[in-house]
């Protein structure tokens, strides 16, 4: 049986994961947000980092 979750390609690096606390800490300083803000972008926005950037003006 494959172990899905410790499998990470290009896509996952184009998504913002807020449920894993790494995740939540790399995106945040990448993008000068809080963690409370990016999850709401994220929620508002989607998970595709392109689409928050957008949303940020970035």
């Amino acid at each position: 049986m494959a172990d899905d979750t410790t499998k990470r390609g290009a896509a996952d690096r184009l998504r913002i994961n807020v449920h894993e606390s790494y995740e939540l800490e790399y995106w945040s300083k990448e993008l000068g947000v809080t963690p409370e803000k990016l999850r709401v972008l994220v929620k508002e926005h989607g998970v595709m980092a392109a689409d928050v950037r957008k949303a940020l003006g970035k």
